[in-house]
């Protein structure tokens, strides 16, 4: 059995999503985000994130973590930060000794819902279906939780 951490990285709100991948079978262990405080300088910011995902990884004790791949954004400014909270989620990944994939929204996107072009709603809703939810998961975590499951699907195949 692997547990895998997936991570929607954001300057502001950063996703996590974890689960369980046995034979095929996933099941749902946690996910929520970690979000940043608006008024703290970015570098600041960027620390909250590091300091999340650690906290994540020590209570959760995932073995590896799948994270989405920055896109790019026609805002160069936002597509740097963005960057920068990618950046630091990988590093407490690693520095936890997780090893570290990365996937293409594309990608997780035909994963989870079979269709690359996938709305935010669509990919809460396969989510929900595919880990047998009772409620739906915030946009952050569901899309964290589908580069879990891209992930898990990734192993498999």
């Amino acid at each position: 059995m692997e547990r895998i951490l997936g991570i929607d990285p954001g300057s502001r709100v950063t996703g996590y999503g974890i689960i369980d991948s046995d034979r095929g079978r996933l099941g749902f262990v946690a996910c929520g985000v970690v979000k940043t405080t608006a008024s703290y300088p970015f570098a600041n910011r960027l620390n909250e994130i590091f300091d999340g995902i650690n906290e994540v990884i020590q209570v959760h004790e995932p073995t590896m973590a799948a994270v989405e791949e920055v896109f790019l954004s026609q805002n160069p400014g936002t597509a740097l930060k963005l960057g920068q909270a990618r950046g630091v989620a990988v590093v407490a990944a690693m520095q936890n000794g997780l090893s570290v994939s990365d996937y293409s929204a594309r990608k997780i996107k035909q994963a989870v819902v079979g269709y690359g072009q996938a709305e935010k709603g669509q990919i809460q809703h396969m989510v929900r279906i595919l880990l047998s939810l009772k409620g739906m998961p915030s946009n952050d975590a569901a899309d964290a939780l589908a580069v879990a499951i891209c992930h898990a699907n990734t192993l498999r195949f």
